[in-house]
Formats: structure tokens, sequence, C-alpha cells
């Protein structure tokens, strides 16, 4: 396991992206969100964060999975100082922003999907 974090809540307008076209994402952070960015935010507790995430590797998140196809220059960094990144499930060999992962799926992560208690693993 590479990545493992337990979603412990999340602010009012964070999943308002994962329906907007084109964006699809979910904004992370750990306790250390700022406080301008926490009703944006997705909130996670993260257990472990190897620097090794790469392309190609399996993001099972809220029991739905996705392959990572692209991950930005500055994302595992932050990931790892500050719980912090932007998942992105567009696809794409490219990341979108630095502080990006982008993956790709079958399915679509749907809102109803993400709630307190379930996690985020990538493997």
């Amino acid at each position: 396991m590479k990545y493992y974090a337990e979603i412990v809540g999340f602010g009012t307008e964070a999943l308002r992206f994962l329906t907007d076209p084109g964006s699809e994402s979910l904004i992370l952070f750990d306790k250390h969100v700022p406080p301008e960015l926490s009703e944006i935010a997705v909130l996670q507790k993260q257990k472990v964060c190897s620097p090794t995430i790469a392309a190609g590797d399996m993001l099972v998140i809220c029991g739905k999975v996705f392959t990572v196809t692209a991950v930005g220059s500055t994302a595992l960094q932050s990931l790892s100082e500050l719980g912090h990144c932007t998942l992105c499930f567009t696809g794409g060999s490219e990341a979108q922003r630095p502080g990006c992962i982008m993956a790709a799926g079958e399915e679509k992560l749907l809102p109803r999907d993400v709630q307190a208690g379930k996690t985020i693993e990538i493997y």
C-alpha cells in the first residue's frame, strides 16, 4: 500500500467539483487546511503516504476503483507535508496542475459516494 487515509469530513462546497464538467475533482486536505479553503476541501486523516505514487497505480476511493494516469510535479510533496492534493477523475497522461493526481475509471465517483469513515487508498 502506497497511500491510506480516512475521510473525516468535508466542507459544504467540497463535493460540487465532482459534478463540474471538466473538473470532476476533489480537493484533499488534512488538519492543515487553511480556513479559507475548508468549505471546498475533503478532510482526511492520512496514515500511510509513500513518495512512490505513480501512473499505473490503483486508486480506491470510497469503494470505487480508478487507475492513476498522471501525478503532478508537486502533488506528492504537498500530500506528504500537508495532506493536500487534488484528485482529478478526468484521466489524461499529464496533470492539469502541479498539485494534481489524475485518475480514470469505469465508474464515476459521485457526491453520494463520499462519506466520513470511507477511505482513500493507493496501491
